[in-house]
């Protein structure tokens, strides 16, 4: 990285899953799958979260990974009269408190945890899926749009824990806007 712009962060949850919760048809419900909010996850270059449902699958190696920001989930609570709702249940693996993340598509960035660090390449936008009307309230697919996270490839693996973080990024944020809706789209790098 060039230019280092640090932000304190406090990462919420670490929500790793063996299976899909959410594959096929709404009208069947929701696939009832172990899932854990881990207060440490292990994350493995190029492979993604142990334990995860996309940890070493091809079609997922630069996408394993998904970043949140608990405000985007606060505001479509707040624009749907609904809520709280429970961030996991949006089934994003890493929901974080005190970043803006549109900005990082295309960067690598890094994630201080305890002592531990992570690098990850935020690759492109985590779309939510039409479950989010089935499991957070209706027209909440329709409000996460542009707010849903970052899919992220692992550069190099780490720990991740629960609690203060600080994320280093080489594009300025503004935490304030980590709420808002944005048209996501890749950086081009030279």
């Amino acid at each position: 990285m060039t230019a280092e712009y640090r932000y304190d962060v406090d990462v919420l949850h670490l929500l790793v899953s063996p299976a899909h919760a959410y594959f096929g048809r709404a009208r069947e419900g929701a696939a009832d799958v172990p899932t854990t909010d881990a207060p440490t996850a292990e994350l493995v270059a190029g492979k993604g979260i142990v334990g995860d449902r996309f940890f070493g699958k091809a079609a997922h190696m630069d996408a394993a990974v998904t970043v949140f920001a608990v405000e985007a989930l606060e505001a479509i609570a707040a624009e749907l009269g609904s809520g709280p709702f429970d961030p996991l249940l949006t089934r994003r693996n890493v929901v974080i408190r005190g970043a803006e993340l549109a900005p990082l598509l295309g960067h690598e960035f890094v994630l201080e945890s305890g002592k531990d660090s992570v690098r990850l390449k935020a690759g492109r936008p985590a779309h939510p899926c039409a479950w989010m009307d089935q499991m957070l309230a209706p027209g909440a697919h329709k409000a996460m749009r542009g707010r849903g996270g970052v899919r992220c490839q692992v550069i190099s693996g780490g720990f991740l824990h629960r609690g203060p973080a600080t994320l280093v990024s080489p594009v300025p944020l503004n935490p304030a806007r980590a709420g808002e809706a944005s048209v996501l789209r890749p950086t081009r790098l030279p």
